[in-house]
């Protein structure tokens, strides 16, 4: 993948996810790109720099104060991802 740098302003989308009630606020940067493949031994999660900050964003709402366990969030090529990424599922577990 090749991303042309960007010098506009940051646009985003905000998804709300409820699970037990409670709700996380999950954002995209208007450019993000993420591709998810797997190489048989591993997982290669590609992403421009939109796309990185746009996954750090929901490793933080996933960590956040106040977040239950087995909270999640489903990305795939119809859902936020690059067509032809495989699934990729983002879930907090605080077991041990």
């Amino acid at each position: 993948m090749t991303f042309e740098p960007r010098s506009a302003p940051v646009e985003s989308t905000h998804l709300t996810a409820v699970t037990d009630g409670e709700a996380q606020v999950f954002t995209w940067e208007e450019d993000a790109r993420i591709e998810v493949r797997n190489l048989g031994g591993e997982i290669v999660i590609e992403a421009n720099a939109a796309g990185l900050r746009t996954l750090a964003g929901h490793l933080l709402v996933l960590a956040g104060e106040g977040v239950s366990d087995g909270s999640h969030l489903h990305l795939d090529d119809g859902n936020g991802l690059e067509d032809g990424s495989v699934g990729l599922v983002l879930e907090r577990s605080d077991a041990e």
